[in-house]
């Protein structure tokens, strides 16, 4: 496995990113990380997932890294125009099975995925403590938008018909990892179960709770778990779908 940095356009924007390059393999897997996150957070768990035979591709949303002052004015939109762009880049490597993709999401990055997978082919998507945001959000800067609003709006109940990213949900037909932080601080069960409950179509879904661990997986051997997880997951997907 080698690593090429590359950089792709969304918009008017230049995005960093790089790919995860395995000696072979088809199946190609997009990395979202969070928000005040970067691709810094995927590249380990890529480069062991690129050793499962997969072609990988990390990158850095607007907003952050190089592209840091743009943080309060990029929108959920032109966020999503990243995860679109990059898609599109992945997806045009040779070496690349159209028809096996996977979508791996963190936090604001996991409620980007459902989105995605609603746009382009999706057969996978991992999604570890998916946020959750209103539909008149996808315009307003997401650095402002109200913490206490989003609070109240990630406790409440919710169906496919009330919110864009669970109806995505509803519709997407592949396999599903959920993977909940115990001691979450910001994406309450909730939530959680409403992303559980909007996959009625499914292939398969797996959820799974890390014992102990927060938002952010600060701790080692939370981090570890979601790591080996993670890649047991993957790892069950690209075998069987050989």
């Amino acid at each position: 496995m080698h690593r090429e940095k590359i950089q792709f356009s969304a918009g008017m924007a230049l995005i960093d990113g790089t790919f995860a390059i395995p000696a072979t393999g088809v199946p190609g897997i997009l990395f979202l990380h969070g928000w005040s996150g970067s691709q810094e957070s995927d590249l380990k768990r890529a480069a062991e997932i690129a050793g499962l035979g997969a072609l990988c591709l990390t990158f850095d949303l607007r907003g952050h890294a190089a592209t840091r002052a743009m943080r309060e004015s990029v929108t959920p939109r032109q966020n999503f125009e990243d995860a679109l762009a990059a898609y599109d880049r992945l997806a045009s490597q040779p070496m690349v099975d159209k028809k096996s993709i996977a979508v791996i999401g963190t936090s604001y990055g996991a409620y980007i995925a459902p989105l995605l997978a609603d746009e382009r082919p999706v057969r996978w998507m991992s999604m570890r403590a998916p946020a959750i945001y209103r539909d008149q959000h996808w315009e307003k800067p997401k650095a402002k938008i109200d913490r206490l609003d989003l609070t109240l709006f990630r406790s409440q109940q919710l169906g496919p018909a009330e919110n864009q990213a669970l109806g995505a949900c509803a519709v997407f037909r592949g396999d599903v990892l959920i993977v909940e932080s115990e001691r979450d601080d910001y994406i309450p069960h909730a939530t959680i179960a409403n992303y559980l409950a909007a996959f009625r179509s499914a292939h398969s879904l797996t959820y799974r709770v890390i014992s102990g661990a927060d938002h952010g997986l600060s701790d080692e051997r939370c981090d570890a778990a979601y790591t080996s997880l993670l890649e047991n997951w993957v790892k069950e997907m690209i075998v069987g779908a050989r």
